[in-house]
């Protein structure tokens, strides 16, 4: 895992139009449905909110994510947290 993230040094996030996002330094994604998407980045942990999101394109190799849908916010988590309950707790919290 850690040969992952020395690989990985920045993070960019590119909105197009609020429909779709590409994301650069995922690590993993920790869950998705339509509503929210959580991924694990080299930044810390992401949300992704809105409405028929869809992970379009995955590619854990290269770090790459791109998803689709009616994008109302992206947030961060802190960097701390490398548990997946720890995520998703704080975020419902």
């Amino acid at each position: 895992m850690a040969e992952i993230k020395e690989s990985f040094k920045n993070q960019n996030i590119l909105v197009e139009d609020r429909n779709k996002v590409t994301i650069t330094g995922v690590e993993q994604v920790e869950s998705f449905n339509d509503n929210t998407i959580i991924l694990r980045t080299i930044k810390g942990g992401m949300v992704i909110k809105g409405e028929g999101l869809n992970v379009g394109k995955l590619n854990l190799d290269d770090g790459n994510v791109k998803i689709d849908g009616n994008i109302n916010g992206i947030s961060y988590i802190d960097k701390d947290i490398s548990q997946k309950g720890n995520i998703i707790g704080k975020i419902f919290k």
